[in-house]
């Protein structure tokens, strides 16, 4: 069989979607800030009075927002995607 006869399928490139912050091009580094936290953490004591972090839970009651840890963008916008990919 002549090989200039023969079409190869390529698979398709697969795209990854970078946030990118569109004032400074940092897409490494972000962080959120949210409303309303309530945090609870339980503690179990020790017979010698000491106390060893059981774990803890957080409730956000309020709004969260996403920033660039660059230049303090806010990029509220992109942050279902953030959760979206986040592992």
């Amino acid at each position: 069989m002549d090989t200039d006869m023969v079409t190869r399928r390529k698979s398709p490139k697969k795209s990854t979607v970078r946030i990118q912050c569109p004032r400074c091009g940092n897409d490494t580094e972000f962080f959120e800030i949210a409303d309303g936290v309530v945090l609870t953490t339980r503690y179990l004591q020790n017979s010698d009075g000491s106390f060893t972090q059981e774990g803890d839970e957080s409730e956000v009651l309020g709004e969260i927002k996403f920033f660039c840890a660059e230049c303090n963008q806010d990029l509220t916008q992109h942050h279902k995607r953030f959760l979206e990919m986040l592992f």
